[in-house]
C-alpha cells in the first residue's frame, strides 16, 4: 500500500532547508565566491547529492516530492518516472518506488556504442513521464532530458526539481515556453531564511547572499564571474 502525507508547502520548504544545513550540503562564502560550471561567481553552493547518504532525511524529502507532484499534478498523472544522468537517477528510483511506477533514466548524450541508447529502460509510446533532477538553476539540463524523451515518443508536461534556484526569471520563461510545469520543494530563499534563523553566519555574509539572490548576474559580474545566464 502506498502511503502519502501532504504537509503544507511552506513547511516542506522550511524543513528541507533545515535538512540541507544539517547535513552540510549548503555553503556560503561571499569573501571567496564559488565558480560555477557556467562561469558565474556565486557566494552560495549546494550539493543535493548528499541527501542520499542520510536515510531519514532522504525518506522525508522523497515523501515531500511525491506529495508535491500528486497534489499539484494529479494522482494518476504519470505512467513513468525518469531520472537524468547522473544525479537524477537515484532520486528517480526512490520516487518511482514511492509512487508505484516504472522508472527509466536518460543520458545526456547517446551511449556511443552498442544500441547507442540515450534512454535506458522501457518507454512505451505516449507514456506520460515525470522527469526529476536533484536541482535546477535555469532548466537547461532538464530540457536535455525532456527533449530526448519527447523525441522517443514520451509525453513530458511536468518536471520535478528537489531544489530550485528560483532566482532567474529566464528559468520560468524556459519552462513556460517548453510546455512543462516545474514542481519543486525548496529554493535559496528558504535556505537563506534558515541561515538567518539559526544565526549560522554574520550579517555581512547574509546580506551579500541576499544581494546575490536579488540580482545574481550583476553580483557575479561584480565579483569576477560572467554576467550571462547559466544553462544548467
Amino acid at each position: 500500500m502506498i502511503q502519502m502525507i501532504y504537509p503544507d508547502r511552506a513547511l516542506m520548504a522550511e524543513l528541507m532547508a533545515k535538512m540541507l544545513w544539517e547535513i552540510g550540503a549548503v555553503h556560503f562564502n561571499a569573501a571567496q565566491p564559488y565558480r560555477l560550471a557556467s562561469g558565474m561567481a556565486s557566494p552560495v553552493y549546494i550539493d543535493c547529492r548528499k541527501l542520499l547518504s542520510y536515510p531519514r532525511i532522504r525518506s522525508s524529502i522523497m515523501d515531500f516530492a511525491a506529495s508535491s507532484v500528486m497534489r499539484d499534478a494529479g494522482f494518476e498523472a504519470f505512467d513513468c518516472i525518469a531520472g537524468g544522468e547522473t544525479a537524477g537517477i537515484p532520486f528517480a528510483a526512490l520516487l518511482a518506488d514511492r509512487l508505484g511506477l516504472p522508472m527509466i533514466y536518460v543520458r545526456k548524450k547517446p551511449k556511443g556504442h552498442g544500441r547507442n541508447a540515450q534512454i535506458e529502460g522501457h518507454l512505451p509510446q505516449g507514456a506520460r513521464v515525470l522527469v526529476i533532477e536533484d536541482l535546477t538553476t535555469a532548466g537547461g539540463s532538464m530540457f536535455t532530458f525532456i527533449d530526448a524523451i519527447r523525441a522517443a515518443g514520451g509525453v513530458v508536461d511536468h518536471g520535478m526539481a528537489l531544489f530550485f534556484y528560483g532566482i532567474f526569471p529566464e528559468a520560468q520563461q524556459r519552462f513556460r515556453h517548453g510546455g512543462v510545469k516545474l514542481h519543486h520543494i525548496a529554493t535559496w530563499r528558504e535556505v537563506l531564511s534558515a541561515a538567518r534563523e539559526g544565526k549560522l553566519f554574520d550579517e555581512k555574509t547574509l546580506s551579500e547572499v541576499e544581494s546575490f539572490l536579488d540580482a545574481p548576474l550583476e553580483w557575479s559580474a561584480r565579483n569576477g564571474g560572467v554576467g550571462a545566464l547559466p544553462v544548467a
